[in-house]
């Protein structure tokens, strides 16, 4: 028996189809187009490129391009990683295929990059190495951005608020409040636009930047008692279990959010309705809410994050959002919708294979770029000296993008998909498990 055939009453309130969303295709080539564009983008923008043009250096103060680009990923989250709950309705399986899927390559990634990367190259910052305790201890809940602790891989900031929406999602599906995708997306966008300049980041910690004193050393060893807490509940299986290890996931993930999360209160309301205005898309498209009120959303959300980051994007604000002024922030994010409408708009015509192709590696150049990078700088510094002028100065930024999604797709074949198919095996072994000991538990009550 899957947990959605036992779930909890409040599950059982929506219609019949609560425990399922309509199922999406295998492949959604427009959603792994927009995927591996922004993966690719988010490479090119942390190599520094278009600083090599004389425009670039004013284009990026005025359209930060990671920004663009995580936005983007954040919209394409947010459509897709609910319906992959949704349609089994199986809050244990789901769970796992995503621990399978996020953490071996990232355990993998960091490893090899302490390992081979040699000293003054390293892709982990000091923050991390000199605290190796804390540091990996808080890296391993995906939780370290909301824990005052740096990140062993600089783009895993990301990571830790789409943990807290996979917490939220979990805990608001277990409730029977999935459906809820569009007022949820409004109230973080309202937050962001009316809260953004009260609402003070780093409540719990301190403000300095990468500090572990005993305030975070508590704070971290709460965080892994909790979580730890909430994964075992949902992986028990059992029904009851499951759904209040849900609600713990979900209730941690609200208190760091709201009270320690390392950037501004309105970039991470930011992130979370753009996160839920794409699961609103989802719904709109799939017939679950009414289109009007889906595009009312939308358009509230865009609406907000494009002014958050006009009102509060400025002065020591940039700092935490790592961008150059308001326009950095708020362009790109429009821009994302943009793109991503446009996406929605071709989501019915075949798509190039490259990018469904640069699509299902997006995880793995998401990831492994950063060591990449820092390989790169060690490559060009102590074994080739690349030209720096000319047609021959394009030979660097090639060769990084070359070995990015050359290692990328091995990486793909070798641990991400082995780490798929292994949490695939493990979710039906519990089941089959469940199963039996449900059948044996019927058997007397038979006889």
């Amino acid at each position: 028996m899957t947990v959605t055939e036992n779930q909890p009453a409040e599950l059982a309130k929506g219609d019949s189809t609560s425990g399922r969303a309509a199922r999406p295709a295998a492949r959604l080539g427009w959603l792994d187009g927009l995927r591996g564009v922004a993966a690719l983008l988010v490479a090119i923008h942390h190599f520094g490129l278009l600083k090599w043009f004389s425009w670039g250096e004013n284009f990026e103060k005025n359209f930060d391009l990671g920004i663009f680009a995580v936005m983007l990923f954040f919209l394409v989250s947010g459509y897709i990683v609910p319906a992959s709950l949704e349609r089994r309705g199986d809050v244990r399986g789901f769970w796992i295929g995503r621990l399978f899927r996020i953490y071996p390559l990232l355990i993998i990634a960091v490893t090899l990059s302490l390992v081979l990367l040699p000293k003054g190259y390293s892709a982990v910052p000091s923050q991390v190495t000199d605290r190796p305790f804390w540091a990996y201890l808080a890296n391993l809940t995906l939780l370290h951005e909301m824990t005052n602790i740096a990140s062993a891989l600089g783009a895993m900031w990301t990571l830790c608020y789409e943990m807290v929406f996979y917490f939220l999602v979990s805990a608001l599906f277990v409730k029977g409040w999935h459906r809820n995708s569009a007022p949820i997306s409004v109230f973080f966008a309202g937050a962001a636009v009316l809260l953004g300049a009260w609402w003070t980041p780093q409540m719990i910690t301190p403000k300095e930047p990468w500090v572990a004193p005993s305030a975070t050393h508590h704070l971290i060893i709460a965080t892994v008692l909790i979580m730890a807490t909430g994964l075992v509940l949902v992986l028990a299986g059992h029904p009851e279990l499951v759904r209040l290890g849900a609600l713990v996931l979900g209730s941690l993930g609200t208190v760091l959010l709201f009270f320690n999360a390392r950037s501004t209160f309105y970039e991470s309301m930011t992130i979370l309705a753009t996160m839920f205005a794409g699961t609103a898309i989802f719904r709109a498209e799939k017939q679950q809410i009414n289109r009007l009120l889906a595009v009312i959303c939308c358009a509230f959300v865009l609406t907000a994050g494009f002014l958050a980051g006009y009102m509060y994007n400025h002065g020591k604000a940039l700092d935490r959002t790592w961008t150059g002024s308001w326009e950095g922030f708020s362009l790109a994010y429009a821009a994302a919708w943009a793109v991503f409408g446009i996406g929605m708009l071709l989501r019915n015509r075949r798509w190039p294979r490259v990018l469904t192709w640069l699509g299902a590696i997006s995880y793995s150049v998401y990831v492994v770029h950063i060591p990449i990078l820092w390989g790169t700088w060690w490559f060009k510094d102590k074994v080739v000296h690349f030209p720096t002028t000319g047609a021959g100065r394009w030979l660097l930024p090639a060769f990084f993008i070359a070995m990015v999604l050359i290692i990328s797709h091995l990486t793909y074949k070798l641990v991400e998909m082995p780490g798929q198919k292994l949490g695939k095996k493990v979710s039906k072994a519990l089941d089959r498990r469940a199963a039996a000991r449900q059948e044996s538990a019927l058997a007397p009550a038979e006889a």
